[in-house]
């Protein structure tokens, strides 16, 4: 199913859609199927459009981020808490070490910034290689320098190494904090992704309190042409494509009970 689903986003992303449109017009015009040829030319185009130059990818991620507001206040206590991966960029500090982030970082800002304030609560950190090499360090390996240099002892982490999806994440969390008599942990994970990883938890049983973090919008994007930031905005889109692709995905398979979960 991973493999499945890293081949299955090479095609279905928006850019690669608007590819493949190209090169099938250019084959149906060859062939003389005009009329299929310029359809599929218009195709391209308006994915393009739409992709390129306007606000869409932006206002359909931020109903993602809306999903599952941020409490206004921090817990009380708090005893642990679960962040999951993809906020190392593991190729490079598998092979230079050191502490390389991406635009996911705020999930382990805000993850310190909690370990520092409630100084009793475990960390359970999930996230494996998800490459489809499986060559590179998770982040949950990656993780274990990025706390101790803050302070955090390495004895608070629980690291769980080996999944490679968000299900997987789930699933191979789930042993750990039934282990440890874990239950009604922090939930960290980017705003847009929570939907998806609170309607796995649920479904496996799982208590926890949902806390968004890293947000790609402003919440108050609406849609409108933007002609000024292509690439913001086709990042924005594939965003949110590959997130809604995802929540479908896992309704369909029976792996959440709703295709859009919600509070």
């Amino acid at each position: 199913m991973f493999l499945i689903s890293k081949l299955f986003w090479v095609v279905a992303q928006p850019l690669s859609l608007a590819f493949l449109a190209v090169l099938f017009a250019l084959v149906a015009l060859g062939a003389g199927l005009r009329r299929s040829g310029v359809a599929l030319g218009a195709i391209a185009c308006a994915i393009l459009f739409v992709t390129l130059y306007t606000t869409t990818g932006s206002y359909v991620l931020q109903g993602l981020e809306a999903r599952f507001p941020r409490p206004a206040d921090d817990p009380q206590s708090l005893s642990c808490m679960i962040v999951l991966g993809g906020s190392f960029e593991t190729e490079v500090t598998t092979t230079r070490g050191g502490i390389e982030m991406n635009q996911a970082a705020d999930r382990f800002v805000e993850a310190l910034r909690l370990a520092r304030r409630f100084p009793q609560s475990v960390i359970l950190v999930s996230g494996g290689d998800g490459s489809l090499s499986g060559r590179y360090e998770g982040d949950a390996v990656a993780s274990d320098r990025f706390f101790t240099v803050f302070g955090i002892s390495s004895d608070r982490l629980l690291r769980e190494t080996r999944s490679r999806t968000t299900a997987e994440n789930v699933d191979n969390s789930r042993s750990l904090l039934l282990q440890n008599g874990l239950q009604n942990c922090l939930l960290i994970t980017s705003a847009f992704h929570m939907p998806r990883a609170v309607g796995l938890f649920r479904s496996a049983g799982l208590a926890i309190v949902p806390w968004p973090t890293d947000y790609r919008t402003s919440g108050k994007v609406r849609l409108a042409l933007d002609f000024t930031q292509p690439t913001l905005n086709a990042q924005q889109m594939a965003t949110a494509v590959r997130e809604w692709t995802g929540l479908a995905a896992y309704y369909l398979m029976g792996r959440i009970g709703a295709l859009y979960p919600a509070p």
